[in-house]
């Protein structure tokens, strides 16, 4: 019955009579039916209509056709379609690339491309950057340089919706100077190719810089800033751990009524989170309505990182009830819970159960978290074998080693210790930061000989350990603290006056210091305690007990790991001066209160 109703509603005005504008008017209401069509079936029946009536010899109308069935992810009935054309037109060939990049298959879009390329139809504006974002996706920078030379030699390079192509082509391939070069060549900007930039330098930890270029923004511009930008923005506040200039962000968010876009809420719980703020993420999150997958998952990984497993998992199950699928990042976040909580068997059924109940197939993400949660309960041997068993790319080889070499030398484990330190050197990735922890392996099992061998080897090859910073924000400015700097110390003397007395105070309670952090090989014992004592994120700590008032949180983000010296320390302190501290490392967040850390030991 609708497939007969829209046959007369279509063909009405063809039948009536026999003058060629009522056949105008038909092919006239195809086109707009086309274009309003709102599911496959309809979809399906107009393309049957306009194949009875002859309409499918009409270019426009099987572009519209194709439109239809790439909106409903009907690929392969678009492409028959398209391969049937006797004359395909540019519009033709760009709606079923945007088709393959819209339904994950960039790499045929690209193909497609070449083909084009072979044909007599000349691409415009929209296919090249259709073109470029199928290189985005697939992060090749060989493709995306080749398409750029391309855009020149067609003469597109001055177009604003090529050259905003190209700015996120180049940041999704991690090459800032070509994306700012692109940048800076553009006569006209849109809010478009100002977010595109900002994101290239958010994406690529360029946090700095990516303010700096919205800073630009809202004096050149006179548009508002959309909420991809926002999010953008507030995710450069989180990579450097920006609270005060995240709380800016959120406040023009509201201001410009983008704070409920569910994009600008989930990068905010993210922002909120890795500033060391989790109260304010567990706020946002409650203040969406019905989040999706996306904010579910910013809330777990954000709860997981600092030692909340079991509330990481209640999220994800209340996830679930919900009818809501998770993707592979949710799960990474799930098995990151398990692996910082101490939850060995709730790891394994998670992955083990990833396939059957969710469709996902476990990646080295995955595997990664699981050796790393193993590794952290002291299954070390069981670590090992995974470990082992996995032939992963290089840069997913450094994580995965150096998560099994970290928990090597705290569990004294000096022959998967050896093994893990010579994986990541083969394959070139944190080389320093493995020579130094083997180093320290040694001379914890006391073979001095050996980690002196491997501190003389860094000297020879130039392996030099990046040296540690700490930084601290107080209102709208950043303070930075480097391990043993004492001369470039904000209020230095203040700072060493206070951290003594603490010493003092913690030794009175038992504590001695140096004694579970980091060995250092190469100097004496009283030297090594002043080393220990002199951390970044201790100088970060005296100067933010001075100057932040008692009763506010202290949150220091560093930029190596925390040694377990500091670790015990910071727990100490926070009961002797009733102060709470969280401290952002490279692995996770520790949130000290009351002579007691969050990680539980697990990090």
């Amino acid at each position: 019955m609708l497939k007969r109703n829209l046959y007369f509603a279509l063909t009405r005005p063809y039948l009536s009579r026999e003058n060629e504008r009522p056949f105008l008017q038909t092919i006239e209401n195809l086109s707009r039916h086309l274009r309003n069509c709102n599911d496959l079936i309809s979809s399906i029946s107009t393309h049957s209509i306009a194949l009875k009536l002859g309409f499918l010899n009409n270019t426009v109308n099987v572009n519209h056709l194709i439109n239809c069935y790439v909106r409903f992810r009907s690929i392969a009935t678009a492409h028959q379609l398209f391969d049937e054309m006797p004359n395909p037109n540019v519009v033709s060939w760009t709606s079923l690339m945007a088709g393959y990049v819209d339904n994950g298959q960039p790499s045929t879009a690209l193909f497609l491309f070449g083909e084009m390329l072979r044909s007599p139809v000349v691409p415009n504006d929209f296919t090249f950057a259709t073109a470029i974002k199928a290189c985005s996706i697939l992060s090749n920078l060989r493709h995306g340089e080749m398409f750029h030379a391309h855009v020149e030699i067609f003469g597109y390079g001055g177009n604003i919706v090529v050259c905003s192509s190209l700015i996120d082509m180049y940041g999704k391939c991690n090459d800032v100077v070509k994306a700012r070069g692109v940048f800076n060549s553009m006569s006209c900007k849109n809010i478009v190719s100002w977010t595109s930039m900002i994101a290239a330098y958010a994406q690529n930890a360029h946090g700095d810089e990516a303010l700096k270029v919205f800073r630009e923004f809202t004096s050149l511009s006179s548009e508002h800033p959309n909420p991809y930008m926002l999010a953008s923005v507030i995710s450069a506040c989180a990579s450097l751990g920006r609270l005060v200039s995240g709380k800016v962000m959120h406040g023009a968010a509201i201001s410009l009524g983008c704070d409920s876009s569910e994009v600008v809420a989930s990068v905010l719980v993210d922002m909120y989170a890795k500033c060391g703020s989790l109260d304010y993420s567990d706020k946002v999150f409650n203040r969406i309505s019905n989040p999706s997958v996306i904010p579910y998952t910013s809330m777990i990984v954000s709860t997981a990182k600092y030692g909340f497993g079991r509330k990481s998992l209640q999220l994800f199950e209340e996830m679930v009830r919900k009818g809501l699928k998770p993707n592979h990042i949710t799960l990474v976040g799930v098995l990151h819970a398990c692996s910082h909580s101490g939850l060995p068997n709730e790891g394994l059924y998670y992955l083990t159960s990833m396939y059957e109940k969710y469709g996902i197939m476990p990646e080295t993400k995955h595997y990664t978290c699981v050796v790393d949660m193993l590794a952290r309960v002291g299954e070390l041997d069981k670590a090992f074998d995974l470990a082992k068993s996995m032939d992963v790319a290089p840069d997913d080889k450094a994580l995965l080693w150096g998560a099994l070499l970290s928990a090597s030398r705290c569990h004294g484990r000096v022959d998967i210790a050896a093994e893990a330190c010579q994986q990541l050197v083969n394959s070139n990735r944190q080389v320093a930061g493995a020579y130094v922890t083997l180093s320290n392996v040694y001379a914890s099992a006391g073979d001095m000989e050996k980690a002196h061998k491997l501190r003389v080897e860094m000297k020879r090859t130039g392996v030099h350990k990046e040296p540690g910073c700490s930084w601290i924000e107080i209102k709208d400015s950043s303070y930075i603290f480097y391990a043993g700097e004492i001369t470039s110390c904000p209020r230095g003397d203040e700072v060493l006056c206070l951290l003594r007395e603490l010493d003092q105070k913690m030794k009175d309670r038992g504590y001695v210091r140096g004694r579970k952090g980091l060995v250092f090989v190469d100097i004496e014992e009283e030297a090594e305690e002043e080393k220990v004592w002199l951390h970044s994120e201790r100088l970060a700590l005296g100067f933010g007990l001075i100057s932040i008032p008692k009763g506010l949180t202290i949150r220091i983000m560093k930029n190596l790991r925390m040694c377990s010296d500091c670790h015990e320390a910071f727990k100490l302190i926070s009961e002797i001066m009733e102060r709470e501290f969280v401290v952002r490392d490279i692995n996770r967040f520790h949130h000290f209160k009351n002579g007691c850390c969050t990680c539980n030991g697990f990090w």
